[in-house]
């Protein structure tokens, strides 16, 4: 977890316990022994409001007696409402800290939602706010995380703060960007505009660096000016190794002849956009991956002058590289091997995973409060796969499965869905399904008696299509999709897309059910230009057409993606639930 740049929480904690030594009289009946199970005993037998303060001066001693877990539990469960003044301000405090050391940014984020009622210090409360930036950032919540740490360093100057600072406007989409900056104050805008400028750069390096020299002549007070963030600086090392030639294998025959064209009309697309608004000459040499063995294939690559490959598409070549100890040029390969792991040297993986989309679902209905999931998937290899990735993300945040039914996709959903539902009955259900059996489900629901139950799903049940007098059985549906397929929900409008031209032009394509296969072409073409940086900077993120995209730790590409709900049969963009009293998603 980030920690804070100054020591102005810890400050404010110790000062806090100091005071906590002499409480007031009465506040706390204290024991002689300090005995922290005697005290929460004890507190069983109290008052709400006495036995709040009770269970916080076991939670005091357990910290300072270095059993920082337990006490990171006690003080979560206690009931804030019943603390105020002195014993308010001790819980905030303790809690944010033992979050902190626990690497628990949900304690820090719990312990801040009443920060303007404790009794701090200037200094103590930025220090905790700024604290509450870094936790937000942790928890992927970028938006709110660039407001809360912009806000601290307003008041500080602080240059400290630059690099989580230029994390948090890396990941915000096009949109939200441009709100952020509307919205702000000049610093505010002075780290827009920053942001807009390298994203404009479109992975040329000297191109980057010619726009930050000209916004820093700008903006000589800036702190970024005064302190550009690491990781562009970290980017002078790439100078002279910008990607100019890169080698696309992709099969122009066999099964997946047609989704390697559908991947090659999306590059050479977003390869002509480029050029066209004056970014520097890129070669694409596409060779015919279903001739010839790999050796072969990185032969004539290298003979040709590539610096990058992009390719293979076939799941069982991509299997042969990741099995490698390296490969012979920088690859971005188009699939995902059948290893645990890539372990391949300089070997990237990009795919539209259905199992990552299901992680992520996960995870979002663990952060907005659910504990109890049932799963719904197809009976068949997918679903297996799909369902395993949602089973073991859930499991692994420490959630609990009801029921998973695996149900017939050319049978009426009405069956499976009361299986799912049946006792003991979840709080959320996770979907998989193509649009036809989605939206049965729903409907089931209701006749079931469990319509308030939040569902969420994958991007499968969406056609990418508006079809308002069907997808009206969907309402209320949360599900996550490619921010081409859902503009509106996820950026605001088709001008805040990234890639906003070359979208324009291949959704006017008849063949719509290609369209998100394109939208990853045009994101693999900008992860070539890229891979040197992804090389160097492990960190670096791409937003492009199909997610937020990022390495992990084995080189696979990770696509965060935006989330919508049906409303009336139309996406439409929800609320990041649990953070400032926003509204949960039902």
């Amino acid at each position: 977890m980030l920690t804070p740049s100054r020591g102005l929480l810890a400050t404010a904690l110790v000062a806090t316990l100091l005071a906590g030594c002499a409480m007031q009289p009465g506040s706390v009946d204290r024991l002689p022994d300090d005995d922290p199970a005697r005290l929460l005993e004890q507190a069983a037998q109290q008052a709400p409001e006495q036995a709040a303060r009770t269970r916080l001066e076991a939670a005091d001693i357990l910290a300072r007696q270095g059993q920082t877990t337990q006490a990171l539990e006690i003080a979560t469960d206690i009931d804030d409402s019943r603390l105020e003044g002195r014993d308010l301000t001790h819980w905030a405090l303790l809690l944010a800290d033992l979050g902190q050391r626990e690497e628990d940014p949900w304690a820090v984020i719990q312990a801040t939602q009443r920060l303007d009622e404790l009794d701090l210090g200037r200094e103590e409360a930025l220090g905790l706010r700024e604290q509450l930036g870094l936790a937000l950032l942790e928890v992927d919540e970028p938006r709110a995380a660039a407001e809360a740490l912009l806000a601290v360093q307003a008041a500080t100057d602080e240059v400290s703060l630059n690099d989580p600072i230029w994390r948090s406007l890396g990941r915000l989409d096009g949109g939200e960007l441009s709100t952020l900056g509307r919205e702000g104050d000049e610093l505010t805008r002075g780290w827009v505009a920053l942001a807009e400028r390298v994203r404009s750069s479109g992975g040329d390096i000297q191109r980057l660096f010619a726009r930050l020299d000209d916004w820093r002549e700008r903006n000589p007070r800036h702190p970024a000016a005064r302190q550009v963030p690491a990781e562009l600086l970290a980017l002078r090392e790439l100078r002279g190794l910008e990607v100019r030639h890169v080698a696309v294998l992709l099969p122009e025959s066999g099964p997946l002849a047609r989704v390697a064209g559908a991947i090659a009309d999306g590059m050479r697309t977003r390869h002509r956009d480029a050029l066209g608004s004056g970014a520097s000459g890129v070669q694409l040499s596409f060779l015919d991956a279903s001739r010839g063995d790999l050796a072969a294939l990185y032969r004539e690559a290298e003979n040709r002058g590539a610096q990058v490959v992009v390719g293979p598409l076939d799941k069982e070549q991509v299997t042969e590289l990741e099995s490698r100890d390296s490969v012979p040029l920088p690859t971005l390969a188009l699939n995902y091997g059948h290893g645990e792991r890539n372990r391949a040297e300089g070997l990237f993986q990009f795919g539209l995973s259905a199992e990552d989309e299901a992680r992520q679902a996960a995870r979002r209905a663990w952060g907005d409060g659910h504990r109890r999931a049932a799963l719904l998937v197809p009976d068949n290899d997918w679903g297996r796969r799909v369902g395993e990735a949602f089973w073991d993300e859930w499991n692994g945040q420490g959630g609990e499965v009801s029921n998973a039914v695996r149900y017939n996709p050319g049978a009426p959903a009405t069956e499976s869905t009361r299986r799912a539902i049946a006792s003991p009955r979840p709080d959320m259900l996770f979907l998989l399904g193509l649009p036809d059996y989605a939206r049965q489900v729903p409907p089931t629901l209701d006749y079931y008696d469990a319509s308030q139950l939040p569902v969420y799903a994958t991007s499968h049940l969406f056609e990418g299509r508006l079809n308002p007098q069907l997808d009206h059985d969907l309402d209320d549906v949360q599900f996550l999709d490619i921010p081409w397929q859902i503009p509106d929900a996820a950026v605001g409008g088709v001008d805040a897309l990234p890639f906003s031209d070359s979208y324009r032009q291949l959704r006017e394509e008849e063949d719509s059910t290609l369209f998100r296969l394109r939208a990853m072409g045009v994101d693999a073409y900008e992860l070539a230009l890229r891979l040197p940086q992804f090389q160097a900077l492990p960190d670096s993120e791409l937003f492009g057409a199909t997610g937020t995209l990022r390495a992990g730790e084995d080189g696979r590409i990770q696509r965060q993606l935006p989330w919508a709900r049906f409303l009336n049969g139309v996406p439409q963009p929800i609320l990041i639930p649990g953070i400032f009293g926003d509204d949960r998603a039902p």
